[in-house]
């Protein structure tokens, strides 16, 4: 169904080419797992699957990709697109309409299906995929995870023969990344041809029926799921484990010692927030969290970002108290004292070099040196923070040019140069290969070493293992209403 022979493929104003000499296929009824470091050719070979390369990015291709024994190159991509189904890693890039249910009727009525059969469709993909619940909310509204759900039900709802996902689990539960897995295992049982790229490697184990290794713009390795267990092919091509812990249940709450939360870390009393005319998503909720690294933990769409702008002041709680360092800090000079990492890094770059980025963070904490050198212990320079997140190569490109991956790096290299007494990141490690998700856990080691509370929210279960120490498990007891959040599943068999 898909079939690479002998392909290479260079961008516009790009000397070498991003991936070289590529020769694979994948029939009908077989998913093949794509991985390998940040850089290495994933994305285009996904795009030249989908017909984006050469279609919409142009530049050179030689060699053929057929699809369904047709040359995409030779294909208007709205015929690709009818074969092939992808789903993107940011899955807004794919969304036309605002909500929830009109983006899932929103490809049937383009193509002229009739408004009955619509609405069937609608249906169906909404129950498969455990979206009634938001089927009329805004698509702004969901969690991350949730908002793959719905690209996910709105692909599969136009029955391609081919499936291409790009880190379909980035932002997913282990429960949601389960699921996923058991749905693939039966669109695969049905004939369909599933292509996989990943950094997350574990949750194929048994569906994958063979792995393409990537490096450099090549394959560097290639056959049965169980190569993975080298582990000098994970060292040398910077993959993840195969295998992974489940280790929330292990990692204990936070428990402060008697008088430790007056002198450092974070305190919350009394948290009440609700979104206007829905129930409450916190009420009267207290917490407190020390130096070192926590992971927040729940499910999707359970309240976990919206936790975190509220301890930023980026959302007003309508009651609660919040203290750093044992002081009383008031809303409004929140933000000045807690950084945070949002999902989408894009949201959070606007100057014109990655330097620039750094310096004006410093700048803004009143921190900058001229030097290049540290300003004391706790201070990061900006030569400092581009070795701490291995940014040194990419000092002068411009932020919007530079991969999903070293984007995240350079968000977070920016929360530290404000040297935060509290520090919160929002999956910081989606997208991320191995090596650079060891860079990140190594460098949030240290920030908590320099006193900060670091809270992470996280379904990276390799990441917890790393550097995580403590939980704070969502919801946060009694204080949320019902005091259970409902369990939520990407999909039912």
């Amino acid at each position: 169904m898909i079939r690479f022979e002998d392909v290479s493929y260079t961008y516009p104003f790009s000397a070498t080419p991003a991936v070289r000499d590529i020769s694979f296929r994948v029939r009908p009824g077989e998913l093949v797992l794509v991985s390998g470091q940040s850089g290495c050719g994933k994305t285009t070979l996904m795009r030249l699957t989908n017909g984006l390369c050469p279609g919409y990015f142009r530049g050179e291709l030689r060699g053929r990709v057929l699809v369904d024994g047709k040359d995409t190159a030779l294909m208007p991509l709205r015929d690709v697109s009818r074969l092939v189904g992808t789903l993107f890693q940011d899955p807004e890039q794919q969304f036309f309409a605002l909500g929830v249910e009109d983006e899932l009727a929103f490809v049937h009525e383009w193509r002229g299906l009739p408004a009955e059969k619509t609405r069937e469709r609608v249906r169906r993909a909404a129950d498969a995929f455990g979206l009634s619940p938001v089927l009329h909310h805004s698509i702004h509204e969901l969690s991350e995870g949730q908002k793959q759900k719905v690209g996910l039900a709105s692909i599969l709802s136009q029955e391609p023969r081919v499936l291409v996902l790009d880190e379909p689990t980035a932002n997913l539960d282990p429960e949601s990344t389960a699921a996923l897995a058991r749905r693939l295992r039966v669109l695969r049982e049905s004939g369909m041809a599933i292509l996989v790229v990943d950094h997350r490697l574990y949750w194929l184990e048994g569906v994958a029926d063979r792995v393409v290794v990537m490096k450099h713009g090549e394959i560097c390795a290639m056959g049965a799921f169980s190569l993975l267990e080298d582990e000098s092919l994970r060292h040398n091509c910077g993959l993840r484990d195969c295998r992974v812990e489940d280790v929330r249940r292990s990692l204990p709450e936070f428990l402060p010692e008697d008088g430790v939360e007056e002198e450092a870390g974070l305190r919350v009393e009394g948290l009440t927030f609700a979104y206007k005319g829905e129930r409450n998503v916190f009420e009267k909720a207290n917490f407190s969290l020390g130096p070192g690294v926590t992971a927040l933990i729940g499910d999707n769409g359970v309240g976990k970002t919206t936790l975190a702008r509220l301890l930023t002041g980026l959302n007003r709680a309508q009651e609660g108290r919040f203290f750093i360092r044992g002081r009383e800090v008031a809303v409004k000079e929140l933000l000045g004292r807690v950084g945070i990492v949002l999902q989408n890094a894009d949201h959070q770059l606007h100057m014109k070099t990655v330097t620039q980025e750094l310096e004006v963070c410093l700048e803004l904490a009143g921190r900058l040196r001229t030097d290049g050198k540290g300003g004391g212990a706790h201070v990061f320079s900006v030569r400092e923070l581009l070795e701490l997140f291995g940014l040194e190569t990419l000092a002068e490109r411009h932020p919007q040019s530079l991969s999903g991956g070293e984007k995240q790096r350079l968000v977070i290299a920016c929360a530290f140069a404000k040297n935060p007494d509290v520090l919160i990141l929002d999956e910081p490690t989606s997208g991320l290969d191995g090596a650079n998700m060891l860079r990140i856990a190594r460098a949030l080691a240290l920030l908590a070493e320099r006193g900060a509370c670091v809270l992470v929210i996280t379904h990276d279960l390799e990441l917890m293992k790393l550097s995580c120490s403590s939980a704070l498990r969502m919801p946060l007891g009694s204080g949320v209403e019902g005091g259970k959040a409902e369990k939520k599943e990407i999909c039912h068999e």
